[in-house]
């Protein structure tokens, strides 16, 4: 199964993603615009770079330009489309099928809201994704799925209907379980937030809906 790294020109914890990089290898590496002012710091070299170019500075641009393996996709700043969209169809279209992104949260909130759409549009097609950073792992569940404690992103889980309704959760081998609840957007919103697995394994499964699934760890004190 081939994998691809999207670098994007959002918020990045060079620190940690520095870290993420060498516990994670990828067959390929797409650039979105500003993510370009991040491979050099993390070692990377781009497969394809896109974007409209209107956040990376002029000469990492050039840069990069020069390198006749990359392949590039030159966007208009105007268009239905946001670069971090394009950038997982490129992926998509160069046989990935996992997708980690890296910088696609913190920053502006538009940006991150749309990318978690990005996250359920790519599980659609059959595609596993997900947006990574220093502190949360994001991706998108459509039915049952097995957490193991060594393997999460972080003391807490927590769950988050994407979907108007999502009927039947269920979850065992959590600190707080459930036992075919119903949840609905903009209500009870802390039923599934915070959570935390008290057995090696959980398992969450419920009936319908989408649920934004969100691994994640408080911020280290300084």
């Amino acid at each position: 199964m081939k994998t691809c790294l999207i670098v994007t020109g959002g918020t990045m914890d060079l620190a940690f993603a520095g870290s993420f990089l060498k516990q994670n290898t990828f067959d390929m590496v797409v650039a979105v615009d500003g993510g370009l002012e991040h491979l050099k710091p993390l070692g990377l070299l781009p497969d394809a770079v896109v974007g409209d170019f209107d956040t990376v500075s002029p000469d990492v641009l050039a840069e990069y330009r020069k390198m006749e393996q990359v392949a590039w996709e030159i966007h208009q700043p105007e268009k239905d489309e946001t670069d971090t969209e394009l950038a997982i169809e490129t992926a998509i279209g160069m046989g990935a099928l996992s997708i980690t992104i890296l910088g696609g949260t913190g920053g502006r909130i538009d940006h991150m809201l749309a990318n978690i759409h990005l996250l359920a549009g790519c599980l659609e097609r059959g595609i596993s994704a997900s947006m990574v950073d220093g502190q949360n792992r994001l991706y998108i569940l459509d039915g049952e799925t097995t957490f193991y404690r060594d393997r999460v992103h972080g003391k807490y889980l927590s769950f988050i209907p994407l979907t108007e309704r999502v009927e039947g959760i269920t979850l065992t081998g959590f600190k707080y379980p459930l036992n075919g609840k119903t949840i609905t957007i903009g209500r009870e919103a802390g039923l599934c937030v915070s959570n935390e697995l008290v057995e090696e394994t959980g398992c969450i499964s419920f009936d319908s809906g989408l649920l934004i699934c969100v691994e994640s760890g408080d911020r280290a004190k300084e």
